[in-house]
């Protein structure tokens, strides 16, 4: 038998990690970040860009989302709890999908209002993606220790 899982499976698995995300939390840190970003262009010389800051907060957004739900593997039901589990014995692929959720979200803000064409809004949605991805692997491998057990069982 095949102990292998599929890309469906992973991303199933992600997605039940992701299921108890601090939503709220990340919303509020992505907007006040976009915001604050629009507002030092305001305020500094120059013009205020309003795609970076889009794009800077979408980064922040699904980077706290997957981040916080990691944070506490043992918090939630049985299938959320083995899912955030899987998520840190596997940091490199569990964050593969926030950062492909923060590429799919910052392409229709490049495309739109960059006006770079679809060529190059693919482009700068990947690099997002990419840095999305780097950050939050880095920061689930650092975590990796939760989801271990302090003590050998039984003891």
């Amino acid at each position: 038998m095949n102990d292998e899982l599929t890309r469906r499976d992973e991303m199933s698995l992600a997605g039940a990690a992701l299921r108890g995300a601090p939503w709220r939390a990340a919303a509020v840190t992505g907007g006040t970040v976009a915001v604050t970003s629009l507002g030092m262009g305001v305020i500094l010389p120059g013009s205020p860009d309003f795609t970076w800051a889009l794009s800077l907060g979408i980064a922040l957004f699904t980077m706290v989302a997957a981040i916080g739900s990691i944070g506490r593997p043992n918090s939630g039901d049985r299938v959320t709890r083995q899912a955030r589990l899987w998520a840190l014995r596997r940091p490199w692929r569990f964050s593969l999908y926030p950062a492909l959720g923060a590429a799919a979200l910052m392409y229709p803000v490049q495309l739109i209002l960059d006006d770079e064409g679809v060529f190059g809004a693919a482009f700068d949605a990947l690099q997002g993606g990419v840095v999305v991805y780097l950050i939050t692997a880095i920061v689930a491998l650092t975590l990796r220790g939760r989801g271990r057990p302090s003590l050998p069982h039984g003891r």
